[in-house]
């Protein structure tokens, strides 16, 4: 049987740029927006507060949903269906960029047509242009 693989994603605008995670994956070098895996028994809110204050110790708010997956899209780790949902979100308190958790890297790059370029995944690439008309 097929599955699915259920990704939440938190888009932090500041003055035309939008903060980045990168890290390896696999061996491989990765530019996504941060978040990550919904975990079973979480809704969508709850799993990206929680993936946030893992990954960079920061609690947010949530502002608006902005994009969820439209198209089919493989995992390129394993046999499964990706989707993608993502979320305008700000942080409660400052945040001092950029941040490193020795993992991964967080960093405000420009909403520009060279995003697009910069980002890994194909859904957040998607996310990328959709930003050009917001940002």
């Amino acid at each position: 049987m097929k599955r699915f693989n259920v990704r939440i994603y938190g888009l932090w605008l500041d003055g035309g740029k939008v903060l980045v995670s990168e890290e390896l994956i696999k061996e491989h070098r990765i530019v996504k927006f941060p978040g990550g895996g919904l975990e079973w028994g979480e809704g969508m809110i709850d799993g990206l507060k929680r993936e946030w204050r893992e990954e960079m110790g920061v609690d947010i708010t949530i502002h608006s949903h902005f994009y969820t997956t439209d198209f089919f899209q493989p995992s390129a780790w394993d046999d499964s269906q990706v989707i993608s949902v993502y979320y305008r979100v700000q942080p409660v308190k400052s945040v001092i960029l950029p941040y490193n958790n020795g993992a991964e890297h967080f960093y405000f790059v420009p909403v520009n047509e060279a995003l697009q370029e910069l980002i890994s995944l194909p859904i957040d690439k998607v996310v990328a242009r959709r930003l050009l008309y917001i940002a």
